[in-house]
């Protein structure tokens, strides 16, 4: 035997001492599974809130925005706003030399005051209506006499004849009746006077109560044309808002199109999104939503959906759908153009036991999650409800609040959750 145990090096001993410690080893644990419980990651079921979410990111833009350029040529005389300058609705924010201007800009001026002029006389003077009164009285005067001499030709008639009588011109005076043309013409003299009348009445109706409406509506586009022709002398903001961009310098020289000031109303910041498909159902208008820029460490911010697109569109056969979120506590930090991470809470469950995701496993096609219990994993079979990226809310199964949850179960036969 002693010959037998020397065939063998002592390195070749100490090998199959190792092995035979590793075999034991291992079938001590087969045997024994709860003598190793340190190796289960727990954590405690707890009961709270759970938000369920959509995520996808964005750019922020403001809701109104402008890029203001030139509408002429010339010089630039004037530069009156800056970048990040407030401004209202109608400022000068830079103007033109005058006399670098063409002469139509420059007749505009000219323009403006004459059609001013007309169009104020127009709304203040009532000569107008008194004239059409006036008008209106002579024409029922010239047709009642048209009519009276009309209707005298109906029967006998006094006609006057003109003779000589030893050389001296007289009249005679006989009874007859009037020719067809004497009727015709008085005929058409009524016509007229009718006629005149009915024109009569209707000017006078139009400016009884003041000046004809259409007289000013032309009037007004007078002076709205010449505003417009002068306004190409300057750069006026169409809204309120903060000037985001500025090119022009006293000096310059532009031309038509030459771009001058970008402004955005930094009051109403949006941000578009794409959502899949699969997700869009879940959103309505009127969700909160949470954003978090990469650009604002440290920072959350919120906010609303405020549209949800009706109509997806395709790319590379990923059907998505555009949803807009309006940020409602936004501030000088956010600047449009800015990437912006959201979240939109699409369903929220309060004061429920939340079971970790990571701690489910798929078993038989039955979600289960595993309990220690005196040191050994207890399957129990759950029903979960609402997720988010972390917890599921339990709908169905024996946990309680406080039961020790196995983060990392056995994992034989069965699939991760989510997996």
């Amino acid at each position: 035997m002693k010959k037998f145990f020397a065939r063998f090096s002592r390195k070749t001993w100490i090998v199959v001492g190792v092995v035979g410690v590793v075999i034991l080893a291992i079938l001590f644990m087969a045997l024994n599974p709860g003598e190793a419980p340190e190796t289960y990651q727990t954590a405690k079921a707890e009961r709270g809130n759970l938000a369920a979410t959509v995520g996808a990111t964005g750019t922020v833009r403001a809701k109104q925005s402008a890029t203001l350029t030139w509408s002429t040529t010339g010089t630039v005389g004037a530069v009156n706003a800056e970048v990040g300058q407030r401004v209202a609705r109608g400022d000068i924010l830079a103007s033109l030399d005058q006399q670098s201007l063409n002469q139509s800009v420059i007749m505009a001026e000219a323009d403006l005051v004459t059609a001013q002029k007309a169009l104020e006389d127009l709304l203040d003077s009532g000569t107008a209506s008194a004239q059409a009164a006036r008008d209106l009285d002579a024409a029922e005067d010239a047709y009642e006499k048209a009519y009276n001499y009309r209707k005298g030709l109906n029967g006998k008639i006094t006609i006057a004849e003109t003779y000589l009588e030893h050389g001296v011109p007289k009249v005679r005076y006989t009874k007859g009746y009037a020719d067809a043309e004497t009727i015709k013409d008085a005929d058409q003299k009524l016509a007229l006077a009718e006629a005149k009348l009915n024109d009569a009445k209707r000017a006078y109706e139009r400016v009884k109560d003041g000046a004809d409406p259409a007289d000013v509506a032309a009037a007004e586009a007078r002076v709205a044309a010449a505003k417009a022709t002068l306004a190409q002398a300057a750069i006026i903001a169409p809204f309120s808002g903060v000037v985001t961009q500025a090119s022009p310098f006293v000096g310059d020289q532009v031309s038509v199109g030459t771009s001058a000031f970008r402004i955005d109303d930094l009051s109403n910041l949006l941000v578009d999104v794409q959502v899949s498909e699969v997700d869009i159902n879940n959103l309505s208008v009127g969700q909160a939503a949470t954003l978090t820029f990469d650009a604002i460490a440290g920072k959350e911010y919120a906010g609303q959906v405020v549209q949800v697109g009706q109509a997806g569109d395709a790319v590379q056969g990923v059907v998505n759908f555009t949803v807009t979120v309006q940020l409602t506590d936004a501030d000088e930090a956010i600047k449009p153009g800015m990437t912006v991470a959201v979240n939109i809470v699409v369903n929220e469950v309060k004061d429920a036991i939340l079971i970790p995701n990571r701690a489910v496993r798929v078993v038989n096609g039955q979600r289960v999650v595993y309990l220690l219990v005196n040191g050994q994993p207890l399957e129990v079979k759950v029903t979960l409800g609402a997720s988010s990226d972390t917890h599921s809310v339990l709908t169905n199964g024996d946990i309680k609040e406080g039961d020790a949850i196995i983060l990392n179960p056995p994992t034989m036969n069965m699939l991760i959750f989510g997996g």
